[in-house]
């Protein structure tokens, strides 16, 4: 048996619904890249690859192509992030992340790149039906997730509210899909979103650094 096969294999099941390997492996790397991440620890972004690439088999398999996208959107940009932080932190005296709100420009960027994307990616999936049985869920997942991405990689602490928008509609949609792995975790992530969202919050009102200076190792 292939490691692709076995990751995609029945793990038990939970609420009637059998929760796969590669579900719950890839999910609970993405709650430590969470916790990572609240952390401001550059490893967050490789705990984030791999939680992508392990998640992108299951959906892949699974016929979720808007799923898989989103996960593929999380390898691409994990990279990205990875270099932004490493970057940052070799010009950081005390190699911390320094982060910050967005301005309203910031934000209403973000806004806008999240609403007319989700109406190209939607109507993408509407016009090819094949690629995704859910395209507006699907269209605002893979965005949404972009976006996350791209705030938490800029040091902005809306991307903690970003990724929590993300997942009230991503969550749901896997569990009543059959990936229960993923409504199971829901609480605890929700845990740590609330609590790292206050935690950037007080290190923005004690830093006048750049968006982006650094992490921790």
């Amino acid at each position: 048996m292939s490691a692709l096969t076995w990751l995609n294999t029945e793990a038990f099941v939970a609420f009637g619904k059998g929760v796969k390997w590669s579900d719950m492996v890839g999910n609970t790397m993405g709650l430590i890249a969470l916790a990572l991440g609240w952390r401001r620890s550059i490893w967050t972004w490789p705990a984030q690859l791999l939680s992508g690439a392990i998640l992108f088999t299951t959906f892949a398999f699974g016929g979720m192509s808007g799923m898989a996208g989103k996960q593929a959107v999380v390898i691409i940009v994990a990279v990205w992030g990875w270099a932004m932080w490493n970057r940052g932190r070799q010009k950081a005296q005390d190699g911390t992340l320094a982060v910050r709100f967005a301005t309203w420009r910031e934000r209403g960027f973000l806004l806008g790149a999240a609403a007319l994307g989700t109406l190209a990616v939607g109507g993408l999936f509407t016009v090819f039906p094949k690629l995704s049985w859910a395209p507006w869920p699907d269209a605002y997942i893979f965005v949404g997730t972009l976006v996350a991405m791209y705030a938490q990689a800029k040091g902005m602490v809306e991307f903690w509210f970003a990724w929590l928008l993300v997942d009230v509609v991503g969550v749901p949609l896997a569990f009543s899909t059959g990936y229960a792995f993923s409504g199971l975790v829901y609480v605890v992530y929700f845990a740590l979103v609330v609590w790292g969202a206050y935690d950037w919050y007080q290190r923005s009102r004690t830093t006048t650094a750049p968006a982006l200076e650094g992490a921790t190792a």
